[in-house]
């Protein structure tokens, strides 16, 4: 990447190098616009004040080498607010279930951001950032909700990050979660495959609804085990939609326990006395193979122990 103007707070163009293509326009601004919120980057994308090629883009346009960026004036912090606190760095420094020379896998705690933003300084990849300053490439390649727990991958090279892109594409990662459902499922197997539409509320909170003119999404629920009031399941993505599970399984009318925003409140507060204070939706398990190799890698995530807790006295009282 080769900077030909800056000049703050002026326009500045960048060129892109061949490191960078395949990253989204969105991703590339908030790794090289530190200190400005995720919100502002958004709103200048939405406004057509980032061109490519002097165009307008979307926030998922994805960079190719030789592409000219034009950013608009935007005034930046030098420097990123303070230092994650010690009880963030520390709840993330343990939890790396895989990692070699391309990408790790984190075991994600539930509670935590992935991306700094809405009134967060730290998610996971700020704060990774700052226990790894040597690694200077490090990239999400997916995201989880918040309260979600469990593997989420991490990049280390921009050519890295651009083959598990590309994986993705080509639905050749499989991402399989365990939820636990309101309901006893008497039916093993059910594929959802209704359309889904981002909304917001007033107030700015985000919601995804099921609508006809909104954007394929597809999961595929597999019953694990059936409790009298209460149903775990393990689900596919087949598509990668926000908050796509949340929204199926609510649709079919046994929404995940724990889950505030689509959930039964009446049933989350039944299983709150049994000691469920967050969403029970765990992402177990990442499958998927490199270019070129012969074998599948398998990463998994175990069982968060206050998720475990839960099982272990629906299976004494009322397993079926």
């Amino acid at each position: 990447m080769s900077e030909t103007k800056k000049n703050s707070p002026s326009v500045t163009f960048l060129d892109v190098a061949q490191d960078d293509a395949g990253q989204r326009i969105d991703n590339f601004l908030m790794r090289h616009l530190k200190g400005v919120p995720k919100s502002r980057i958004y709103r200048v994308l939405r406004k057509g004040e980032v061109r490519v090629n002097k165009g307008r883009i979307k926030a998922t346009y994805r960079l190719q080498a030789g592409d000219r960026i034009r950013i608009p004036p935007i005034r930046m912090e030098s420097t990123q607010p303070g230092t994650p606190s010690k009880q963030l760095q520390s709840r993330l420094n343990n939890t790396v279930l895989y990692e070699d020379e391309r990408m790790l896998v984190l075991n994600k705690p539930s509670g935590m951001a992935v991306h700094g933003g809405s009134g967060l300084n730290w998610g996971v990849i700020e704060t990774l950032r700052s226990l790894r300053p040597e690694e200077s490439r490090l990239e999400l390649v997916h995201r989880l909700d918040r309260e979600t727990s469990g593997c989420l991958m991490i990049s280390k090279k921009p050519a890295a990050l651009r083959t598990l892109h590309e994986l993705m594409r080509e639905n050749r990662v499989d991402k399989r979660y365990l939820a636990l459902l309101a309901g006893s499922w008497r039916k093993g197997r059910k594929k959802v495959d209704v359309p889904l539409k981002k909304n917001t509320l007033q107030g700015g909170e985000r919601v995804v609804r099921v609508d006809p003119e909104g954007k394929v999404a597809e999961t595929h629920f597999r019953r694990l085990t059936r409790y009298a009031d209460a149903t775990l399941v393990e689900a596919e993505l087949v598509t990668g939609r926000t908050h796509q599970i949340r929204v199926h399984s609510a649709w079919l009318g046994s929404p995940i326990l724990g889950d505030t925003k689509y959930g039964d409140e009446i049933e989350n507060k039944r299983f709150r006395s049994l000691g469920l204070k967050r969403l029970f939706l765990h992402a177990h398990q990442i499958r998927f193979r490199w270019p070129g190799e012969k074998q599948d890698r398998i990463i998994e995530a175990p069982l968060p122990d206050e998720l475990e807790l839960i099982l272990r006295q629906l299976k004494q009282y009322h397993e079926v």
